[in-house]
């Protein structure tokens, strides 16, 4: 049966509902921005369509002039759940991804300046690429896994789940709180410090410890 349900998670791109996404949740990125620290989660909604996976290029939209990457660990909802307690949050944890948000910082400095939304700058057409799906089991402590970032060979990006302000029990709790998550539901949970833009003909390299890589050419629509 666990081996059944593993396999069905495997297709969380296919069969996912909804992508989730927890901004700011590291605290070398608070630290850098000078910022305080969230007291809840700052939680946002991406579409499905946004999904990538290896093989295909990410494609930057025209309307948009600053993109940038952030590298994440993602975690796969493996049952569904509402109004989970923080102890019990990790019961409906199916399993994990390596993942990139990637962010139209042109769109969401606008938005934030008139109180707008995140939705098109965060839910672009390629700007979820995941890795294939890690079981649960392969996975001891999820928050104490590296992170890396290359753009053209140069690393970017480097950093520890350690660092996450709320830790995947904290995110699981409070999203549940508010929306039921289901099997396949993908939970972003934040990206460390050095996010930055990138252009068409870069290629991004990504990592999680040593569970999964992901190589990604970029091209202009």
């Amino acid at each position: 049966m666990a081996c059944q349900r593993t396999q069905d998670l495997a297709n969380f791109v296919f069969e996912g509902k909804k992508i989730i996404g927890v901004a700011l949740n590291y605290m070398c990125a608070v630290k850098a921005r000078n910022v305080p620290v969230p007291t809840v989660p700052i939680v946002f909604i991406k579409p499905t369509t946004s999904y990538l996976r290896e093989g295909h290029p990410i494609v930057l939209p025209k309307v948009f002039t600053k993109v940038a990457y952030e590298v994440e660990l993602g975690v796969v909802i493996g049952t569904r759940c509402k109004n989970v307690s923080k102890e019990k949050a990790m019961e409906f944890v199916g399993g994990y991804c390596l993942a990139l948000d990637l962010t139209a910082q042109c769109n969401l400095t606008a938005a934030r300046a008139a109180g707008g939304s995140w939705t098109l700058g965060k839910g672009f057409d390629t700007a979820t690429p995941v890795s294939r799906f890690i079981p649960k089991d392969a996975i001891e402590d999820p928050h104490m896994l590296p992170l890396w970032l290359k753009v053209n060979g140069e690393i970017k990006q480097k950093g520890c789940t350690a660092d996450l302000v709320f830790k995947v029990p904290d995110i699981i709790s409070y999203v549940s709180k508010y929306m039921t998550l289901e099997p396949n539901d993908l939970l972003l949970t934040g990206t460390p410090h050095g996010s930055d833009a990138f252009q068409a003909g870069d290629l991004i390299e990504c990592g999680l410890a040593d569970l999964a890589t992901m190589k990604f050419n970029v091209c202009a629509e």
